[in-house]
């Protein structure tokens, strides 16, 4: 596996431990359709969340959640219509972003809810 695949599931495991921690229940990890994928799915005060995870091993470029473009949005929200249409939810459902840094020194984690809109 790549650097960069171990560095993301790191991340990911990470997120979802944050998340836990939080009081979030896990409904999916790396739900596809199609070619999307979404990185974890949740549950939380009767609200579903679709989060994407962003990890980097420094912010020298910027900070991982830049890196969630309008086309990546737009691929998160195609996969998370198909995903409530595919369980029949009637619920509110929002997008966040989980950044990651894993730096040689210390790792810092940073959950921004609500990051985007449909």
């Amino acid at each position: 596996m790549a650097e960069h695949n171990t560095l993301g599931e790191k991340g990911e495991e990470l997120a979802c431990s944050y998340l836990k921690e939080k009081k979030y229940r896990i409904l999916a990890r790396k739900w596809r359709y199609k070619h999307k994928e979404i990185d974890i799915i949740a549950f939380y005060e009767g609200i579903i969340i679709f989060v994407e995870v962003k990890t980097r091993s420094s912010d020298y470029w910027g900070n991982p959640e830049e890196f969630v473009n309008r086309r990546k949005q737009k691929f998160l929200i195609e996969a998370a219509e198909k995903y409530i249409i595919e369980k029949d939810f009637d619920m509110e459902a929002r997008f966040d972003i989980i950044s990651v840094i894993i730096g040689e020194d210390e790792t810092h984690v940073e959950h921004i809810e609500e990051a985007f809109y449909p």
